[in-house]
């Protein structure tokens, strides 16, 4: 599904007024109806004598909520209007819904102070339901005085709240909180969604997300160049290779996971079994040597391939050269789990780098040694996929943590075009970045996953794939997908307090079959 900026979707709206003669007061009635219809259902299905509350802005979002409220009026609820400030420079379509409200007898309430604050008060309490089109998408300002009151009151309400497009106070860019905004139980939104419904915290206070067809030509929103998506099983489904009957486990691929170090080699075993239960053939287990005895005998199926490390119990230069040996006869190489900021791993890590011909993964210890000298993935000879979280990315780009938290989309996208590698910045609401702009929000995953060893089950989804035959921007894409669904399921039939990393690779089969479903006959 495509996800847009408020500049495109404004762009989008445009055109279609202008160009192609659909008038915007029909695009309004449409988006009011599509809201009028989703109020009846969260009302149960009735609306006779149903009170209900609706608080417009002075944009075209207030036009939305004037518009709804005329056509819930009309199905029988008792709808009480109030405009967050004066009428006053009200204009277009949103001043024409306006004065259809009051030719047919339905008060206007203005709220400029704390007496009006009061008279809302009264109000909400006696309804059942409370629509909010107080500001929309084109929101690019903390909110504050009597708006931010009037926010604050319908959020203290306890009535279930239906924004229109955007629950008012949320940045349609980024999805940040404009100084307050409102805690929605469901969202209607046109077209579209905006990227600040999709991304965090924004997407955290839409609740249930409905888009609505308002009747905007498909020709207008494929001239729309349109870069940004939300994965869905339908787009998952079809970057996952099916099995065939005349199939041995060379057809599967060998993936090869360069990992370990001592006290943590539970990260390589966790990545490579990952690697497998996505249906990887072969998964070979690159290892210290020191350590390859713990590897055998907590793994049955991968293996496990001994690499000099002078019993050290990690990974160094000293392991380069066998490496390079073994690399040459994978279809994927991933390196960076468990490895240790160790002596030497610097080193190895830029070694893989500029020696692997075949599609390379680089995720933890890996990203973090080449942190000090990130140049060196513009020498990547070879497709490659990065699955930093924000702290990794952080080193990664000279920034903070909360700097990458606060720009997800943006830092992603940067540096996967910057350094031409497909850049997917972990977390909720994981982003796939590809070098040619695309960008992909992925919906799946719970806080159930915030666990140890979930990244590193990830590292292994998306080597799988690609060891499959996916290439690395649709491994990746499809990966986390995935991944998150596993949790998903994970999370549904243990719930999310103890799930393990383990748990999530268990999952791994069962997320398949239920993406499988929606895979097109061939």
């Amino acid at each position: 599904m495509k996800i847009v900026t408020p500049i495109q979707m404004n762009s989008i709206d445009k055109n279609t007024i202008d160009n192609y003669g659909i008038p915007g007061l029909l695009l309004m009635e449409n988006a009011a109806a599509a809201v009028a219809s989703e109020a009846v259902s969260m009302l149960g299905g009735g609306s006779i004598g149903r009170v209900i509350t609706a608080v417009a802005g002075r944009g075209n979002n207030g036009g939305d909520a004037f518009a709804a409220a005329r056509l819930l009026h009309s199905k029988g609820c008792d709808v009480r209007v109030f405009l967050a400030g004066a009428k006053a420079g009200i204009s277009g379509d949103a001043l024409t819904n306006m004065a259809i409200l009051e030719k047919i007898g339905i008060k206007l309430v203005e709220i400029n102070d704390t007496e009006d604050i009061g008279l809302l008060d009264s109000n909400l309490k006696e309804s059942q339901l409370v629509i909010d089109g107080v500001f929309g998408t084109g929101l690019s300002r903390d909110i504050s005085g009597i708006a931010a009151t009037v926010i604050d009151r319908l959020n203290l309400s306890g009535k279930p709240i239906l924004s229109i497009d955007i629950p008012s106070g949320i940045d349609g860019v980024d999805g940040s909180v404009r100084g307050t905004c409102i805690r929605a139980d469901a969202t209607v939104t046109f077209c579209m969604p905006k990227i600040g419904l999709t991304v965090d915290p924004g997407c955290g206070y839409a609740g249930r997300l409905t888009v609505a067809d308002i009747g905007i030509p498909r020709c207008v929103i494929d001239a729309q160049d349109i870069k940004s998506e939300m994965i869905d099983a339908g787009i998952a489904a079809g970057m996952i290779p099916q099995r065939i009957p005349d199939s041995n486990k060379g057809t599967y691929g060998r993936a090869f996971i360069i990992s370990g170090s001592a006290g943590m080699t539970g990260s390589g075993r966790l990545a490579c079994m990952a690697a497998l239960r996505t249906g990887a053939g072969l998964v070979y287990a690159g290892v210290p040597e020191s350590l390859a005895g713990i590897y055998s005998s907590a793994m049955t199926e991968p293996i496990v391939i001994a690499l000099p490390d002078g019993a050290k119990g990690h990974l160094s230069e000293m392991s380069a050269a066998r490496i390079t040996e073994r690399m040459d006869g994978m279809d994927v190489v991933a390196i960076g789990p468990g490895l240790s900021a160790a002596d030497g791993v610097r080193q190895l890590a830029e070694k893989v780098i500029v020696d692997c011909k075949v599609p390379l993964v680089l995720d933890a210890d890996a990203l973090n040694a080449v942190s000090g000298n990130t140049d060196i993935l513009k020498h990547i000879g070879t497709d490659a996929v990065i699955t930093p979280h924000p702290g990794e990315m952080a080193r990664l780009t000279g920034l903070t943590a909360a700097d990458v938290q606060k720009d997800r989309i943006g830092i992603a996208g940067r540096f996967a075009r910057e350094y031409g590698v497909v850049t997917v910045l972990k977390g909720s609401r994981t982003i796939v970045a590809l070098p040619d702009g695309r960008i992909f929000v992925n919906p799946t995953g719970n806080a159930g996953m915030a666990t140890a060893g979930t990244g590193d089950v990830l590292t292994g989804v998306i080597t799988g794939l690609i060891a499959q035959g996916t290439s690395v921007g649709e491994a990746a894409i499809a990966g986390v997908y995935l991944h998150g669904l596993a949790g998903d399921l994970a999370a549904d039939s243990m719930g999310m307090h103890g799930m393990l990393a383990g748990d999530v690779v268990r999952h791994l089969p069962y997320a398949i079959r239920e993406i499988y479903k929606l895979r097109r006959p061939v």
